[in-house]
Protein backbone atom coordinates (compact mmCIF):
# COMPACT_ATOMS: atom_id res chain seq x y z
CA UNK A 1 0.00 0.00 0.00
CA UNK A 2 2.94 1.93 0.89
CA UNK A 3 4.52 1.86 -2.80
CA UNK A 4 0.75 2.56 -4.03
CA UNK A 5 0.42 6.05 -2.24
CA UNK A 6 4.25 7.13 -2.93
CA UNK A 7 3.43 6.62 -6.86
CA UNK A 8 0.21 7.85 -6.94
CA UNK A 9 1.73 11.01 -5.26
CA UNK A 10 4.62 11.63 -7.40
CA UNK A 11 2.24 10.98 -10.67
CA UNK A 12 -0.27 13.49 -9.47
CA UNK A 13 2.43 16.15 -8.59
CA UNK A 14 3.77 15.23 -12.17
CA UNK A 15 0.62 16.09 -13.56
CA UNK A 16 0.50 19.51 -12.88
CA UNK A 17 3.65 20.83 -13.91
CA UNK A 18 1.16 22.29 -16.91
CA UNK A 19 -0.41 24.34 -14.13
CA UNK A 20 -0.60 28.01 -14.81
CA UNK A 21 0.33 28.81 -10.94
CA UNK A 22 2.05 25.84 -10.20
CA UNK A 23 4.60 26.25 -13.20
CA UNK A 24 5.25 29.62 -11.67
CA UNK A 25 6.20 28.41 -8.68
CA UNK A 26 8.24 25.85 -9.84
CA UNK A 27 10.31 28.11 -11.98
CA UNK A 28 10.68 30.70 -9.44
CA UNK A 29 11.93 27.68 -7.43
CA UNK A 30 14.35 26.65 -9.85
CA UNK A 31 15.48 29.96 -10.86
CA UNK A 32 16.05 30.87 -6.79
CA UNK A 33 17.91 26.96 -6.94
CA UNK A 34 20.41 27.90 -9.84
CA UNK A 35 21.50 30.78 -8.10
CA UNK A 36 22.03 29.11 -4.78
CA UNK A 37 23.75 26.80 -6.70
CA UNK A 38 26.24 29.32 -8.39
CA UNK A 39 26.86 31.64 -5.09
CA UNK A 40 28.02 28.85 -3.76
CA UNK A 41 30.10 27.68 -6.09
CA UNK A 42 31.13 31.06 -6.69
CA UNK A 43 32.01 31.37 -2.92
CA UNK A 44 33.80 27.90 -2.89
CA UNK A 45 36.28 29.29 -5.60
CA UNK A 46 36.51 32.96 -3.63
CA UNK A 47 37.68 30.77 -0.57
CA UNK A 48 40.10 28.90 -2.60
CA UNK A 49 41.24 32.07 -4.00
CA UNK A 50 41.76 33.77 -0.75
CA UNK A 51 43.63 31.52 0.71
CA UNK A 52 45.92 30.13 -2.00
CA UNK A 53 46.57 32.97 -4.32
CA UNK A 54 44.88 34.22 -7.52
CA UNK A 55 46.79 31.38 -9.53
CA UNK A 56 46.78 28.04 -7.80
CA UNK A 57 46.35 24.40 -8.88
CA UNK A 58 43.88 22.86 -6.71
CA UNK A 59 43.42 19.10 -7.37
CA UNK A 60 40.17 18.03 -9.15
CA UNK A 61 39.72 21.56 -10.08
CA UNK A 62 42.94 21.91 -11.75
CA UNK A 63 44.25 25.60 -12.37
CA UNK A 64 42.07 27.92 -9.96
CA UNK A 65 41.83 31.89 -11.42
CA UNK A 66 38.86 32.90 -9.43
CA UNK A 67 36.97 35.02 -12.11
CA UNK A 68 37.55 33.18 -15.02
CA UNK A 69 36.87 30.03 -13.76
CA UNK A 70 33.24 30.63 -12.76
CA UNK A 71 32.76 32.73 -16.07
CA UNK A 72 34.25 29.54 -18.09
CA UNK A 73 32.11 26.64 -19.47
CA UNK A 74 34.22 23.45 -17.41
CA UNK A 75 33.07 25.76 -14.19
CA UNK A 76 29.63 25.50 -15.07
CA UNK A 77 30.32 22.04 -15.91
CA UNK A 78 32.12 21.51 -12.62
CA UNK A 79 29.42 23.30 -10.84
CA UNK A 80 26.35 20.87 -12.21
CA UNK A 81 28.78 17.94 -10.78
CA UNK A 82 29.41 19.92 -7.29
CA UNK A 83 25.40 20.30 -7.50
CA UNK A 84 24.96 16.73 -6.42
CA UNK A 85 26.69 17.65 -3.31
CA UNK A 86 25.00 20.90 -2.71
CA UNK A 87 21.57 20.11 -3.46
CA UNK A 88 20.86 18.43 -0.65
CA UNK A 89 20.96 21.38 1.77
CA UNK A 90 19.73 23.54 -1.00
CA UNK A 91 16.75 21.33 -1.62
CA UNK A 92 16.18 21.71 1.95
CA UNK A 93 16.08 25.49 1.71
CA UNK A 94 13.90 25.66 -0.78
CA UNK A 95 10.98 23.75 0.34
CA UNK A 96 11.20 25.01 3.37
CA UNK A 97 10.53 28.52 1.81
CA UNK A 98 7.94 27.55 -1.38
CA UNK A 99 6.16 24.68 0.66
CA UNK A 100 3.00 27.08 1.71
CA UNK A 101 2.27 27.97 -2.28
CA UNK A 102 3.00 24.50 -3.58
CA UNK A 103 0.67 23.18 -0.94
CA UNK A 104 -1.79 25.56 -1.46
CA UNK A 105 -1.55 25.02 -5.76
CA UNK A 106 -1.86 21.26 -5.20
CA UNK A 107 -4.93 21.33 -2.54
CA UNK A 108 -6.72 24.37 -4.40
CA UNK A 109 -6.44 21.74 -7.67
CA UNK A 110 -6.96 18.38 -5.88
CA UNK A 111 -8.47 19.05 -1.92
CA UNK A 112 -10.93 21.84 -3.03
CA UNK A 113 -13.23 20.80 0.20
CA UNK A 114 -10.39 21.90 2.59
CA UNK A 115 -10.92 24.69 4.13
CA UNK A 116 -8.11 27.42 3.99
CA UNK A 117 -5.24 27.51 6.81
CA UNK A 118 -2.88 30.90 7.74
CA UNK A 119 0.47 30.50 6.26
CA UNK A 120 2.92 29.30 8.80
CA UNK A 121 4.66 31.98 10.56
CA UNK A 122 8.08 32.91 9.44
CA UNK A 123 9.54 32.16 12.94
CA UNK A 124 8.44 28.83 13.16
CA UNK A 125 9.63 28.04 9.29
CA UNK A 126 12.82 29.56 9.38
CA UNK A 127 13.26 27.43 12.63
CA UNK A 128 12.80 24.58 11.22
CA UNK A 129 14.38 25.50 8.30
CA UNK A 130 17.73 25.80 10.07
CA UNK A 131 17.30 22.92 12.51
CA UNK A 132 16.64 20.54 9.33
CA UNK A 133 19.30 22.47 7.28
CA UNK A 134 22.01 21.70 10.42
CA UNK A 135 20.89 17.69 10.54
CA UNK A 136 21.01 17.49 7.20
CA UNK A 137 24.72 19.30 6.39
CA UNK A 138 26.27 17.73 9.58
CA UNK A 139 24.59 13.96 8.69
CA UNK A 140 26.45 14.55 4.95
CA UNK A 141 29.32 15.63 6.66
CA UNK A 142 29.98 12.94 8.67
CA UNK A 143 28.58 11.10 5.74
CA UNK A 144 31.45 11.04 3.81
CA UNK A 145 33.38 9.52 6.18
CA UNK A 146 31.54 6.45 5.51
CA UNK A 147 31.92 7.27 1.22
CA UNK A 148 35.55 6.47 1.89
CA UNK A 149 35.83 2.98 3.72
CA UNK A 150 32.67 2.03 1.65
CA UNK A 151 33.06 3.91 -1.64
CA UNK A 152 31.23 1.19 -3.57
CA UNK A 153 28.37 1.67 -1.30
CA UNK A 154 28.63 5.31 -1.34
CA UNK A 155 25.49 6.04 -3.86
CA UNK A 156 23.30 4.17 -2.04
CA UNK A 157 24.40 5.56 1.42
CA UNK A 158 23.44 9.01 -0.32
CA UNK A 159 20.30 7.79 -1.45
CA UNK A 160 18.88 6.84 1.94
CA UNK A 161 20.61 9.02 4.57
CA UNK A 162 19.05 11.60 2.59
CA UNK A 163 15.99 10.21 1.81
CA UNK A 164 15.36 9.56 5.42
CA UNK A 165 16.50 13.07 6.24
CA UNK A 166 14.77 15.02 2.73
CA UNK A 167 11.29 12.79 3.33
CA UNK A 168 10.78 13.61 7.40
CA UNK A 169 11.29 17.11 6.47
CA UNK A 170 9.33 17.32 3.23
CA UNK A 171 6.42 15.36 5.45
CA UNK A 172 6.81 17.07 8.14
CA UNK A 173 6.13 20.57 6.82
CA UNK A 174 3.18 19.68 4.52
CA UNK A 175 1.61 18.05 7.30
CA UNK A 176 2.21 20.70 9.61
CA UNK A 177 0.07 23.36 8.06
CA UNK A 178 -2.99 20.90 8.29
CA UNK A 179 -2.47 19.55 12.04
CA UNK A 180 -0.09 20.99 13.68
CA UNK A 181 3.47 20.26 14.77
CA UNK A 182 2.90 17.62 17.11
CA UNK A 183 0.48 15.87 14.94
CA UNK A 184 2.68 16.08 11.88
CA UNK A 185 5.09 14.56 14.54
CA UNK A 186 2.81 11.92 15.36
CA UNK A 187 1.60 11.44 11.80
CA UNK A 188 5.07 10.82 10.32
CA UNK A 189 6.27 8.27 12.97
CA UNK A 190 3.44 6.11 12.46
CA UNK A 191 4.45 5.67 8.89
CA UNK A 192 8.16 6.18 8.58
CA UNK A 193 8.63 3.47 6.47
CA UNK A 194 6.50 5.00 3.45
CA UNK A 195 7.89 8.40 3.95
CA UNK A 196 11.71 7.30 3.44
CA UNK A 197 10.51 5.31 0.77
CA UNK A 198 9.26 8.20 -0.92
CA UNK A 199 11.74 10.69 0.73
CA UNK A 200 14.56 8.21 -1.19
CA UNK A 201 12.64 8.43 -4.85
CA UNK A 202 13.03 12.11 -4.28
CA UNK A 203 16.59 11.85 -3.32
CA UNK A 204 17.99 9.36 -6.18
CA UNK A 205 17.03 12.46 -9.12
CA UNK A 206 19.96 15.07 -6.44
CA UNK A 207 22.44 12.66 -7.92
CA UNK A 208 21.57 14.31 -11.78
CA UNK A 209 22.59 17.49 -12.63
CA UNK A 210 19.78 19.99 -13.91
CA UNK A 211 17.31 17.29 -13.15
CA UNK A 212 18.06 17.83 -9.58
CA UNK A 213 16.75 21.11 -10.05
CA UNK A 214 13.15 19.92 -10.14
CA UNK A 215 13.42 17.85 -7.19
CA UNK A 216 12.23 20.96 -4.17
CA UNK A 217 9.40 22.05 -5.86
CA UNK A 218 8.36 18.33 -6.92
CA UNK A 219 9.35 16.90 -3.62
CA UNK A 220 6.99 19.79 -2.00
CA UNK A 221 4.17 18.95 -4.68
CA UNK A 222 4.68 14.96 -3.89
CA UNK A 223 4.53 15.01 -0.62
CA UNK A 224 1.64 17.32 -0.14
CA UNK A 225 -0.34 14.63 -1.69
CA UNK A 226 1.35 12.17 0.43
CA UNK A 227 0.44 13.70 3.64
CA UNK A 228 -3.14 13.91 2.42
CA UNK A 229 -3.76 10.20 1.39
CA UNK A 230 -1.88 8.78 4.35
CA UNK A 231 -4.58 11.30 7.06
CA UNK A 232 -7.42 9.73 4.79
CA UNK A 233 -6.12 5.92 5.47
CA UNK A 234 -5.62 6.70 8.74
CA UNK A 235 -9.12 7.98 8.93
CA UNK A 236 -9.55 9.28 13.07
CA UNK A 237 -6.39 8.44 14.58
CA UNK A 238 -4.18 10.89 12.57
CA UNK A 239 -7.26 13.61 13.29
CA UNK A 240 -7.21 12.73 17.41
CA UNK A 241 -3.62 14.77 16.94
CA UNK A 242 -4.21 17.54 15.19
CA UNK A 243 -4.00 20.85 16.46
Amino acid sequence: MGITLILSSFFSAIGQLGDKRFRRVLWLGVGLTFALLVAAYAGLLWIIDFFVGPEAYVPILGEVTWLNDLLGISSFIFMMVLSVFLMVPVASAITSMFLDDVAQAVEDRHYPQLPDVPRVPFSDALRDTLGFLGVLIGANLLAFIIYAFLPMFSLFIFWALNGYLLGREYFQLAAMRRIGREGAKALRKRHTGTIWIAGTLMAMPLSVPLVNLLVPILGAATFTHLFHQIQAADGPSSQNHAR
